[in-house]
């Protein structure tokens, strides 16, 4: 994978970090409330569920991690595939639940994915 593109699948993982940690860790804090546009009792009563996802978020940064570093024949499918289940994603997200996810997840990965085809 050329360089230009392992920085951007890197950056889209990092981007899936930092949402797990949000979904994971600090969903009940008033900053993440702000952002998601939650109450403090629906934070509370949806904890375990933004876990759930936080951690589905974190097997993606997991798995594009993979991929970079595996590199060549096996990292480039593993990359593929995974910035593939980002966009997917980010489309669901926008289309159901907030149309900035397109911006901050979709978007980030679709450019991704063009960089890491075209540098294959």
């Amino acid at each position: 994978m050329d360089v230009v593109a392992k920085i951007f699948v890197a950056l889209v993982a990092l981007i899936h970090v930092y949402i797990l940690v949000l979904e994971m860790f600090l969903w009940r804090t008033p900053r993440v409330r702000k952002a998601f546009g939650t109450t403090p009792e629906f934070a509370e009563e949806t904890a375990v569920l933004a876990a759930n996802q936080g951690l589905y978020n974190g097997f993606l940064a997991a798995g594009l991690v993979f991929g970079i570093v595996a590199g060549g024949a096996v990292g480039f499918p593993v990359t593929v595939f995974f910035l593939a289940c980002v966009i997917i994603a980010g489309l669901y997200g926008a289309a159901t639940a907030n149309k900035r996810i397109i911006v901050v997840q979709a978007l980030p990965a679709a450019v991704a994915l063009v960089l890491t085809i075209v540098a294959h």
